[in-house]
């Protein structure tokens, strides 16, 4: 009897046991689960569009391979206003407590849901108001913009470069200001012409504005959108093309020069990680080359060595915060003398640049102000 009473006990002690490590187990489980971060983006085009929108996916996918505790969700083709004002509140809805915004127009948008939602982080890509819970965040592509201009300079045979840009807002004007800077500086007889396409991603619209360029005698086109179509339209007429938002040079070997690259991912984790440990702070944020956010790619395999040499010394310079772009005497486009030499355009009227650098052929609707 003592000896089924004993093994009893031990039965008992047993179950007492394997039922305590069952519940730490569960426990563990469920303090993991507790720690996962939901983080939500949303993007203007499609994940897969092979510029801008992808840049971001491949941003996204980054955070989740360097931080296992995140998972992350994406609305993609989401409209700018209040379809994208929707899309927010729904994933707030959802749990997600931290929300990349990737759009100029999903700014106001964003900062109605922010008002909101105090207890959740907001971040958009490109623009400039905050709250006390939403941040900006933008790279300086203008110093890649204006080294891809130095190579179309040298490149050119017609003078005439073509660049298909979407909408004239300050980032763009700055985009085409500073590419046309670098074009200017190693040949200042190129020319570099306009196209609006009025919007972020229509292939067609941007193919279309390519095919002018080409049949007017441009031999370099250089994109400001998201799709690939004006770097095939260059290549079907074997020209060269300067590719925008990731490498495109897959698309058309022999015709990219180079393109300017965003590499949004180490952006990513550091403010991921900084919501996770309790420091993020609201602050706007616009890093450039020395911080890896933007980027020139390899060069194509027709740029000179020569060629890649000049580059490389001004990409030199750049990183280390000696020379600027927008370094005086620069010009508009009637002649009257903006920067002064000696002189650097400062971030406040980069941030609202509405004026054409001199050897820009084209004008800026006033809806762009």
């Amino acid at each position: 009897m003592k000896g089924l009473k004993l093994f009893l006990s031990i039965l008992v002690v047993a179950a007492l046991i394997g039922a305590g490590i069952f519940l730490a187990k569960g426990t563990v489980a469920q303090a993991k689960e507790a720690k996962t971060m939901k983080v939500a983006f949303i993007y203007p085009g499609p994940r897969n569009d092979g510029g801008w929108s992808q840049a971001h996916d491949n941003g996204r996918i980054y955070l989740e391979k360097k931080l296992p505790n995140v998972k992350t969700s994406y609305s993609e083709s989401v409209k700018e206003g209040a379809p994208a004002e929707k899309v927010i509140r729904a994933y707030v809805n959802q749990g997600y407590k931290v929300i990349f915004a990737t759009s100029f127009g999903y700014m106001d948008p964003m900062l109605n849901v922010a008002k909101d939602y105090p207890d959740v982080v907001f971040e958009h890509c490109s623009g400039f108001k905050k709250a006390k819970n939403m941040g900006n965040y933008f790279g300086r592509m203008y110093q890649p913009d204006y080294l891809a201009g130095l190579i179309a300079g040298f490149m050119t045979k017609s003078n005439y470069i073509g660049f298909v840009a979407p909408f004239p807002i300050p980032e763009v004007v700055r985009e085409i200001d500073s590419f046309t800077i670098g074009v200017r500086e190693v040949n200042p007889k190129a020319e570099v012409h306009v196209i609006w396409t009025n919007s972020w991603f229509d292939p067609v619209k941007e193919g279309n504005a390519a095919q002018t360029f080409l049949t007017n005698g441009a031999d370099v086109i250089a994109s400001g959108v998201d799709s690939p179509a004006p770097i095939n339209a260059a290549a079907k007429k074997g020209k060269f093309a300067v590719g925008y938002d990731s490498d495109m040079a897959h698309f058309a070997p022999k015709a990219v020069l180079c393109s300017r690259v965003w590499d949004w991912g180490p952006f990513y984790v550091k403010t991921v990680k900084a919501v996770m440990d309790g420091t993020w702070k609201s602050e706007s944020f616009w890093g450039g080359m020395e911080t890896g956010i933007v980027k020139l790619s390899p060069y194509g395999p027709m740029v000179p060595e020569k060629v890649k040499k000049y580059v490389e010394a001004k990409k030199k310079l750049i990183i280390a915060k000696k020379y600027d772009p927008f370094e005086g005497p620069i010009y508009d486009q009637k002649g009257n003398l903006k920067v002064k030499k000696g002189q650097i355009l400062s971030d406040k009227d980069k941030l609202s640049l509405q004026w054409f650098v001199k050897g820009v052929v084209g004008t800026i609707p006033k809806s762009g102000s």
